[in-house]
């Protein structure tokens, strides 16, 4: 049983809030499967079509590695990739954004952690395009070689992680 205290009472004030908001029952019930990564790991925020099945597979994924996450369904990406600082050149199915840094496409959580953990002067990280064996797109035994970049927001792009072909 929790005890109702003037602590517990205001950490409760926004949990409410949100329960009123659009699309709350499932951010709550997606956030339940998980539970410890809502105190772990900031929450990642993740925008995607709401048919694109692959940006999904990526969600289970991140779930799978500790992350909490909620998920916005929206007409287009491109906005909040814009507003982000995600290069086009860049661009992917959908855009995360962590602990105030853009994840954009199939990035390993093993990289987002890495990313939390350094904290490197950067916009985000980035996986062009859909690379197959990248993350949510796991489709049998083919795996596709593909990089993991880091930029900023005046265009400097480095290679953070390398996954080779199988």
């Amino acid at each position: 049983m929790i005890t109702l205290n003037r602590r517990n009472f205001l950490v409760t004030i926004p949990i409410a809030l949100t329960a009123c908001s659009a699309g709350a029952d499932e951010l709550l019930s997606r956030e339940a499967e998980n539970p410890a990564s809502s105190s772990a790991l900031p929450l990642m925020v993740v925008y995607k079509t709401p048919t694109c099945g692959c940006c999904g597979d990526w969600i289970d994924h991140l779930r799978g590695e500790g992350f909490g996450v909620r998920v916005h369904d929206v007409a287009d990406t491109t906005p909040m990739a814009q507003r982000l600082g995600v290069p086009n050149t860049m661009r992917s199915c959908h855009t995360a954004e962590i602990d105030g840094y853009a994840i954009e496409g199939h990035v390993p959580a093993r990289e987002i952690h890495r990313l939390l953990t350094e904290r490197p002067e950067a916009a985000g990280l980035a996986v062009p395009g859909m690379p197959l064996g990248s993350p949510g797109m796991e489709m049998g035994d083919r795996r596709d070689a593909y990089a993991v970049l880091l930029f900023d927001r005046s265009g400097r792009i480095e290679n953070y992680a390398q996954y080779p072909a199988s």
